[in-house]
């Protein structure tokens, strides 16, 4: 067990605050774990986790070390170090599953994904449609694109900006049928539902106390929020997403937001990978193409 071996073990251990949280990150056992944190406590004479029924905290040497900037520059210094002597970004090739949620591909991944494949034309990218936070390491996939907050995992996360949740109409709806000025106005209005997963047919506002409720008449229920979306853009009704997924629709001016100030809070847009630095040349040099392009794209606001 080297030096920089027991480093990075307990810089894991210290992020995520498990034992088995660390061990599944670095792919290793429990107990290889617990022998590298036991021989750098030895080495540096000091007791660096405290061990209890609930699992495992800092203790006060070893929160001194987790924060300690030396050693994460030591740790990023020498992994870089390695990932230049392998040549780990030269020539990336292979698969790379990626789950999103959906609209999100349409909305804005796919031009990222398109010049993200003609600079690395070795590479394949698969995309498959994802509700909430997937099961990376189960379910086989590299990377994920979240919107919403993330328990907490052993997973890295990179902050993209945020979404909101709107309600938006097309002009000519709004023309005939006047815009709700607050929630209470709905009842006077038609709208288009989705009944996929992950769509309430009771939309929630921002009160002055509490959250408001309403539950809109629909003129139309669609099996999905691209269909919904789509119907709206028609005139067709009232319709609630989050604002990255009619963000064509509301740049170009087909469907326009109402009740605004009753709008919920903004929701964290996340990506997810794992194994942070250690992660392979296909899932870091995507990593690091999309992460910078995505923070700039208009469908994350700050």
């Amino acid at each position: 067990m080297d030096r920089y071996r027991q480093l990075q073990v307990f810089d894991a251990v210290a992020q995520a605050g498990s034992l088995a949280a660390a061990a599944r990150r670095l792919e290793l056992s429990v107990a290889t774990i617990m022998r590298n944190i036991g021989a750098l406590e030895a080495r540096l004479n000091a007791r660096l986790l405290l061990r209890g029924h609930r699992g495992v905290s800092l203790s006060p040497a070893g929160a001194q070390l987790a924060l300690s900037a030396r050693a994460r520059q030591l740790l990023e210094q020498t992994e870089e170090a390695e990932r230049s002597a392998a040549g780990v970004h030269a020539c990336p090739s292979g698969l790379l599953s990626l789950a999103l949620p959906p609209l999100m591909d349409q909305q804005v991944l796919t031009p990222i994904a398109l010049a993200y494949l003609d600079a690395f034309p070795d590479m394949h990218l698969v995309t498959r449609a994802s509700h909430g936070m997937p099961r990376l390491l189960e379910d086989g996939i590299d990377a994920a694109l979240v919107v919403g907050h993330l328990a907490s995992s052993s997973e890295f996360a990179m902050a993209l900006g945020t979404v909101r949740p709107i309600v938006c109409a097309a002009p000519a709806y709004l023309a005939q049928w006047g815009r709700p000025q607050t929630p209470e106005d709905l009842g006077r209005h038609r709208a288009v539902l989705a009944s996929a997963p992950g769509y309430d047919a009771s939309w929630q506002f921002r009160g002055v106390r509490r959250t408001q409720q309403a539950r809109p008449v629909p003129v139309l229920t669609c099996t999905t929020q691209r269909a919904a979306i789509h119907a709206a853009t028609l005139g067709l009704g009232l319709v609630r997403c989050m604002s990255y997924e009619a963000h064509a629709e509301l740049q170009s001016g087909l469907l326009e937001p109402v009740l605004q100030p009753f709008a919920g809070p903004g929701v964290p847009a996340q990506l997810v990978y794992r194994h942070g630095r250690r992660a392979d040349a296909r899932v870091r040099s995507f990593i690091d193409f999309a992460a910078p392009r995505l923070r700039a794209h208009p469908a994350f606001c700050d």
